[in-house]
């Protein structure tokens, strides 16, 4: 029964942070680790599968093993970040929303940039 749970959850967390790939203010990495580690309780075959997925897999790994994103990886996920926030404040009536979403693009802006940790810089010192 509880292993039933954390594949359930974990497939929901799954579900979320691939939706979260496209949609803006829904975070992509921390749903996809929750689900790495609700798997990894629920069904190593699932967890095997998530790890080794082609798209998602080599950053959990990289995250797993503390090294970050790449360079690359975060300029990409900013500039994504930029152009959904970009339509999003295009479409929204309100202006106090258009301030919420600058402001929410430029908190994950700084977040991703200086506290997420540089995959390579990390991968070199080891």
């Amino acid at each position: 029964m509880r292993k039933t749970l954390y594949i359930l959850l974990g497939s929901l967390s799954l579900a979320l942070g691939v939706t979260g790939i496209v949609l803006p203010g829904l975070p992509t990495t921390p749903f996809l680790l929750l689900s790495a580690a609700l798997f990894l309780k629920g069904s190593a075959r699932l967890h095997n599968w998530l790890l080794n997925h082609r798209y998602l897999g080599a950053r959990i790994k990289r995250y797993h093993q503390h090294k970050g994103m790449l360079k690359q990886e975060k300029i990409y996920a900013i500039l994504l970040t930029w152009v959904m926030i970009g339509l999003s404040m295009l479409l929204l009536a309100q202006p106090i929303l258009r301030w919420v979403a600058a402001g929410s693009a430029m908190l994950g802006t700084a977040v991703i940039w200086w506290w997420v940790p540089d995959g390579r810089k990390n991968a070199s010192q080891e």
